[in-house]
């Protein structure tokens, strides 16, 4: 990254540019301290104790190098849609059946096998920045450097990052709209259940989704839910918890003949861009599977509809 120092930035140390303006993490910049050639000022490095001078150019090696590629992650040609991507961030539609990242009997068939293909030309870390589970479809967003993952998580803890999901539930919701606010921790001798606790239940962490029923029928509802907080399974979770599992929801309801997994779709997603704060609204289709399960449940006409309000 090569920054020309502006009047307006003149008289700055590096420190006060990288931390204040840039936004910088304290570990990138002590990443940066410690590498060679990390700080440079026209070509000549630098502590972060440097003045800056107007027409200075400041060269900072933020840039990944092969040392920080993991070598758990192999590059795999597999079909994956890219919804956006630039210098600083891929947004992906992520289909239902593939895992996010590498794990026991999954080496070879994620979002960062198929990334690390896309750019294999150049040192590629995977950064998710919200991880979907293996049969959650939808927006998932990977940041493509660690200052662009930085910006990223920050805005994902102060609520910068809004995401909206479809799901297709067993049951109807006791009121067309709401909040499930409360908390819930994983279940006790399970590394991956999750329940609905106490506030003062080891673990707990408070989960609050919004929810709005677009449509009944059959004994199912079709919603539309954004999750103010992020926990694992959150909307899984709360859903059940009010006698609502998702349709084909094993873990936390029953299996359905309807669709081969939970119904669940990361729809959308608006955030702040990482380079310059401009917000951004990321769109998925929704899959065929739960087009034929919104059809099947609550007729071709609410499908139609659906489609005509997603595709706006």
């Amino acid at each position: 990254m090569n920054i020309t120092v502006t009047a307006e930035h003149a008289g700055k140390t590096v420190l006060a540019l990288t931390r204040q303006t840039l936004g910088f993490s304290s570990a990138i910049l002590k990443r940066l301290k410690f590498t060679e050639g990390g700080i440079l000022v026209n070509g000549e490095p630098v502590t972060v104790r440097c003045v800056l001078r107007q027409g200075d150019v400041l060269s900072l090696a933020t840039e990944d190098t092969a040392s920080d590629v993991s070598p758990y992650i192999t590059p795999t040609p597999l079909d994956l849609s890219v919804l956006y991507e630039d210098e600083w961030l891929t947004a992906v539609d992520k289909p239902p059946a593939m895992p996010a990242h590498p794990s026991f009997g999954h080496r070879g068939d994620t979002v960062a096998n198929a990334l690390a293909y896309r750019y294999a030309a150049r040192p590629y870390v995977f950064r998710p920045v919200n991880r979907l589970d293996r049969d959650t479809s939808g927006v998932m967003l990977t940041a493509n450097t660690r200052l662009a993952a930085y910006r990223l998580d920050e805005a994902m803890l102060r609520g910068g990052i809004r995401k909206t999901y479809l799901a297709v539930a067993d049951g109807v919701p006791p009121s067309p709209a709401g909040v499930l606010d409360g908390f819930m921790h994983r279940a006790a001798a399970s590394i991956i259940t999750r329940e609905v606790c106490t506030p003062d239940a080891p673990g707990a962490q408070r989960a609050v989704t919004e929810f709005e029923v677009l449509a009944e029928g059959g004994g199912r509802s079709l919603l539309r839910l954004r999750p103010l907080t992020g926990r694992t399974h959150q909307i899984r979770v709360q859903m059940a918890s009010v006698g609502c599992p998702l349709t084909g929801d094993d873990l936390y309801g029953r299996a359905s003949s309807a669709i081969p997994r939970h119904a669940l779709h990361a729809a959308a997603a608006v955030f702040p861009h990482p380079a310059d704060g401009h917000e951004m609204t990321v769109a998925a289709p929704l899959p065929q599977d739960m087009r034929t399960l919104v059809a099947v449940s609550f007729g071709d006409g609410c499908l139609a509809e659906l489609l005509s309000e997603i595709e706006e």
